[in-house]
């Protein structure tokens, strides 16, 4: 039976070191760690995130404002909106809650937000750092999932890493990522042909593509280490990518859904806020 990849217990100790670091720096610079989160429409999903993201700052110590939008907000309103962020010494991180309403531009507006406060690290400059293995902000998800992968001393290095998705939010990330690890990675996405043939070759299966169920065992090797990223809703239930049940006898690791990449997701968010806020303040008093 495949271990659990305790999301929870982990994000639960980043965001204790988090808080007290966080505490440690207003006291030396008196000013605290800013994020404001932008929301516009009022997708329910969206909602719950962001309201998971504001009390992860709360508890941490940090300050979190939500701009709340309309969901007919133009897009250059937007773009004045994240200007005026960019130029408030205050807001140290910016993250603009996806999905936005389709009349705006998403790679735009994304690219307007300062990259020294791209908590999301979505922006194109943090994207090319991020591929030329240079110091960058990194995507929330694809860099909890390092931090699990780490915390269970689980070998990346000449391990073949399938991932299903190709999303500039996890699947091409999470690829760069691994790559800097030493693995074999291979990206698997709706075109690909004999899906089950390659990811049954992964030691370390990742499925980022937000199709309830998609994996069960048919898809997996014996011992393979299984994340799973995706999350549907079907007749108001929640459900991972994975088949959870089909598919735990058979991994040596695997993820829960809910408690394996969501709480990572934020607590790597409370890091970023933190690496932006010792890049804006931290240097300017140094």
């Amino acid at each position: 039976m495949g271990k659990l990849l305790d999301g929870s217990a982990l994000a639960k100790k980043i965001r204790i070191r988090v808080k007290t670091e966080t505490e440690k720096y207003i006291n030396e610079y008196n000013i605290q760690p800013h994020l404001a989160v932008i929301l516009v429409g009022a997708d329910p999903a969206s909602e719950t995130y962001v309201r998971f993201k504001e009390k992860a700052c709360n508890q941490v110590g940090m300050k979190s404002s939500v701009i709340h939008k309309p969901a007919d907000l133009s897009e250059e309103s937007l773009i004045e909106l994240i200007e005026e962020l960019n130029n408030d010494d205050s807001v140290h991180g910016i993250l603009l809650q996806l999905p936005i309403p389709k009349h705006i531009n998403s790679e735009r507006v994304i690219n307007v937000i300062n990259p020294r406060k791209d908590v999301d690290g979505f922006a194109n400059e943090n994207v090319a750092k991020l591929s030329k293995n240079q110091d960058a902000l990194v995507p929330c998800t694809p860099l909890g999932i390092t931090r699990l992968l780490d915390e269970y001393n689980i070998k990346t290095e000449g391990e073949h890493c399938v991932i299903i998705g190709r999303s500039q939010i996890v699947g091409k990330p999470m690829a760069q990522l691994m790559l800097q690890r030493n693995s074999t990675v291979t990206i698997c996405h709706s075109k690909t042909k004999n899906i089950k043939g390659i990811t049954k070759q992964a030691d370390i299966l990742v499925a980022a593509v937000g199709k309830a169920h998609m994996v069960d065992d048919s898809f997996i090797k014996d011992g393979a280490v299984v994340i799973d990223v995706g999350v549907s809703r079907v007749k108001g239930k929640i459900y991972g990518d994975v088949n959870f049940d089909r598919v735990l006898d058979k991994a040596s690791y695997i993820t829960p859904m809910p408690g394996g990449t969501g709480p990572m997701t934020i607590a790597c968010l409370l890091e970023n806020t933190l690496k932006c806020y010792l890049d804006l303040v931290g240097n300017k008093n140094d």
